[in-house]
């Protein structure tokens, strides 16, 4: 009898504490439905969620930190697992650290960062490297009081004394241009709000600026000012008023022109001054046509025109500067159907040309005196080769980056003439890492069309092929955007763990030239995302996974392939990762006051057309939802996000709480303090990372 009494308390005393620990437990959020109609072309489409869209609303914020703390919950258990990731990361950067300098106008400019600091120090020297530093900003002290701070777009007058930089504290992209006396140290009174681009003139006291509509963000006017004489004193030069284009201003490589441009996804248009004479008029170059496409760089007497002028893959062209419109434009390196004419750079002696073939970035070095030409030699499989700052004229020396899946980010310097290359900085790992404990490989999938798509897949080596690893699948699939294969040190903490990374070159990208983007947008925008979902299936078939390994990771316009993938074959998937993503793109294409809307209807359509709207309905994340099992998903987003809307990925997510039909996990992170591109600081970001990182681990069972 005592031991049947003991017996009872006892669980007595278990359901107790079962219903404590249960009554203690988060629950994820349930957002509350306000039905809204949206009716357009006769349809009707009902949105439970539209309210969240009210960013001020204390109920929106209180809905996601309910969703933040839930995710705290059930992530609770890797905050080990993410500390360790975040150490790992952190301990491969080297803490000390400097940029390779480059060469202007008799100075070395250069970045660095101080052990433990998270921001750079932007710096020059005059004349050698062993000359006396000259601090341009320490952005350290800058930041302090900040949670966001970020700087870029630094240039320094033709007399070298002033400084012009942009500075942003929320996260939204709207920029404050701020000038800095580099003689004295004085920051100048004179700044100027939601600016976006510049360029001096040769009387350093003039400059051009582009400013943002506070609302669409959208630049469309630029204005020319004189320091000191008031902003309310600027003059309105160049006002873009076609609201599917925007429009900037930046200085000539040559710095012999102020050039405007004014740009949609399917057409460009510039206009030039020169930058002695900045009280002049900007005279145009060629007047803007539908799908003309075109870039502009100045040498000696002409100008140079990269166009799509009869040339899907692109072509280069000349124009002498008295004579600039297209009756008059000579070819000087013709259209191939088989290569993408990707960017081009000029220097005294040469002409340095990158190019696209068969999926890959080429160099080819060809002299203006006609001698012979030749390509840069890259050997691995899958990489990624690009030209970076050549700022000098008149110099043999090309410098150059490459980096690849197992290869640190390189920079060289490459003779033209003699062709010898000098490695000026690897990106170093700091640490036991080792380039040959890691295996890369391309590979081709079969879309279901018959289009071969490339894989780019990195592991390290020992590990089998016997359809058990877990595998990262990445890509992002859209405006043009080629997802070439990189090195990340970060990435080194899955691979480790016997993870399988790999990048999938969908349409929608130009990796393999312009037809792979026009195949994969607009009314052909579904290729983007069964071209995903066929790449999982062949790592499948190829027995580097299976679908209870196989992970998909995407942002932005990546996120809206994440929202489509997991919707039309969600079996494929294990987990799944949408980083700030597109998913409401119907209602977000038809609110033009939305920022970047008007700019990219060449990009999805203009759902105010039937045939669009319909289309666009057919694949949009959000409106596609339906009442199936989903993967494990993680859903990221900013409160200040531009790009994105935090109202998209919350809308979504509260959507597939109320339709899905499993119980995997749904998490939704809102960064209350950024926007689209995160956290700001050197190691913040590892933070995020070591996040993500875990809620794949962790679902693949590996807690350290």
């Amino acid at each position: 009898m005592i031991h049947q009494k003991y017996f009872l308390y006892t669980l007595f005393l278990l359901i107790i504490t079962y219903m404590t620990a249960k009554a203690q437990e988060i629950l994820p959020p349930d957002a509350k439905q306000i039905p809204k109609e949206l009716t357009i072309h006769g349809d009707t489409r009902i949105d439970n969620y539209y309210w969240l869209n009210e960013r001020e609303n204390p109920e929106v914020i209180s809905y996601l930190e309910a969703e933040n703390a839930y995710t705290d919950s059930q992530m609770g258990s890797t905050k080990d697992l993410q500390e360790t990731l975040y150490e790992e990361m952190v301990a491969r950067l080297k803490q000390t650290d400097m940029s390779v300098p480059y060469l202007k106008d008799g100075y070395y400019f250069y970045n660095r960062y101080e052990e433990g600091k998270e921001y750079p120090i932007y710096a020059r020297k005059k004349g050698s490297l062993e000359a006396e530093e000259d601090i341009l900003l320490n952005v350290n002290e800058m930041a302090k009081g900040y949670d966001y701070y970020s700087v870029r777009g630094l240039q320094v007058s033709d007399n070298e004394n002033l400084l012009a930089y942009f500075v942003d504290t929320l996260g939204r992209r709207r920029y404050t241009l701020k000038f800095k006396d580099l003689t004295t140290g004085e920051i100048l009174a004179d700044e100027i709000p939601d600016a976006s681009g510049f360029a001096w003139t040769t009387d350093n006291k003039t400059v051009f600026y582009g400013i943002k509509d506070p609302q669409t963000l959208r630049v469309f006017q630029i204005y020319r000012y004189e320091l000191g004489s008031g902003i309310e004193n600027a003059e309105l030069v160049w006002e873009e008023k076609d609201e599917t284009f925007g429009t900037a201003v930046y200085r000539s490589k040559s710095k012999r022109f102020v050039m405007i441009v004014s740009y949609a996804t399917l057409s460009q248009e510039y206009q030039y001054l020169e930058a002695d004479n900045p009280t002049g008029e900007f005279q145009m170059i060629q007047p803007r046509e539908r799908e003309l496409e075109y870039s502009v760089s100045h040498y000696g007497d002409d100008f140079y025109i990269l166009t799509n002028l009869d040339a899907k893959n692109f072509r280069l062209m000349k124009a002498p500067i008295t004579a600039t419109t297209q009756e008059n434009w000579e070819e000087v390196i013709p259209h191939r159907e088989d290569v993408y004419l990707e960017n081009f750079d000029i220097f005294k002696d040469y002409l340095v040309l990158e190019e696209r073939e068969n999926g890959l970035t080429q160099i080819r070095i060809k002299p203006w005196d006609g001698s012979e030409e030749h390509f840069l030699p890259f050997e691995e499989a899958a990489y990624y080769a690009y030209t970076t700052t050549n700022l000098e004229f008149d110099t043999p020396i090309l410098r150059f980056g490459y980096t690849s899946l197992t290869t640190p980010n390189s920079i060289f310097d490459y003779n033209m003439g003699t062709r010898e290359k000098t490695l000026l900085k690897q990106q170093e790992v700091v640490g036991a890492f080792n380039v040959e404990d890691y295996q890369s490989e391309r590979v081709f999938a079969t879309a279901q069309d018959g289009t071969k798509v490339p894989i780019s897949i990195v592991y390290k080596k020992g590990i089998e092929k016997n359809g058990e690893n877990p595998l990262l699948l990445y890509a992002y699939g859209s405006y043009g955007s080629s997802s070439d294969p990189y090195f990340s040190s970060a990435r080194l903490s899955l691979l480790d763990r016997g993870f399988v990374f790999a990048i999938a070159h969908i349409r929608g990208g130009q990796e393999m030239g312009r037809s792979w983007y026009e195949n994969g947008k607009m009314f052909k925008k579904m290729n983007t995302f069964t071209d995903f979902n066929d790449c999982a299936a062949f790592l499948i078939q190829e027995n580097f996974t299976n679908s209870d390994n196989l992970f998909a990771y995407g942002g932005s316009a990546g996120g809206l392939l994440m929202g489509a993938i997991v919707n039309l074959q969600p079996e494929l998937y294990k987990g799944v990762i949408a980083a700030v993503p597109f998913v409401d793109v119907v209602t977000t294409m038809l609110d033009e006051s939305i920022p970047l809307t008007t700019g990219e209807f060449d990009e999805w359509g203009n759902p105010k057309n039937e045939d669009s709207y319909h289309y666009m309905l057919s694949y949009s994340p959000y409106d596609q939802v339906k009442a199936q099992d989903y993967p494990n998903l993680l859903v990221t987003t900013g409160l200040h996000d531009s790009q994105v809307q935090y109202w998209e990925p919350a809308k979504w997510v509260a959507k597939l709480r109320d339709l899905k039909t499993d119980n995997n996990l749904l998490l939704l992170k809102t960064d209350m303090d950024s926007g689209h591109s995160g956290k700001t600081g050197r190691f913040k970001r590892y933070e995020e990372i070591a996040f993500e990182y875990a809620f794949l681990l962790n679902l693949v069972g590996v807690e350290q």
